[in-house]
């Protein structure tokens, strides 16, 4: 097995060269006392593959969807995780260094991740056709 990210779905529809599979979140906190909260547990999402081979899977199908490519889930980290804590400690240090004080710093930190996720919304279309998919038959 490939070690690429994958996540088991099922075909819910098939639109021309698209295959559109709903594929549920695996959690790894499993035995966690607090999985109850987590938000993300169980939630169901789709996912929408390009497939010149669409025509051979069928709907209520089990599939795997994986990324192409790991560069593809090391990318997402960045953009979401790990620039973010770079924007909000770049904020927090600027601000600090021009002298205010840390309540204004901890809010202008929290404002320039918040402007930071509101560009990279904006940007999402961009992003999204840097990310592709492939679709397997279990």
């Amino acid at each position: 097995m490939s070690t690429r990210l994958q996540h088991r779905g099922i075909v819910e529809r098939i639109e021309g060269d698209k295959v559109i599979v709903i594929v549920e979140q695996q959690s790894a906190c499993a035995a966690c006392h607090a999985k109850g909260l987590c938000s993300e547990k169980g939630a169901k999402r789709e996912i929408i593959v390009n497939s010149p081979y669409a025509s051979q899977f069928s709907v209520g199908e089990r599939v795997r969807v994986a990324l192409l490519s790991n560069t593809m889930g090391f990318s997402s980290i960045i953009y979401g995780y790990i620039l973010p804590l770079v924007v909000l400690l770049a904020a927090l240090s600027i601000v600090k260094g021009i002298g205010l004080n840390d309540g204004i710093a901890a809010v202008a930190a929290i404002a320039a991740v918040a402007v930071y996720y509101v560009g990279l919304y904006a940007l999402r279309h961009k992003i999204e056709k840097k990310i592709e998919f492939t679709i397997i038959k279990e």
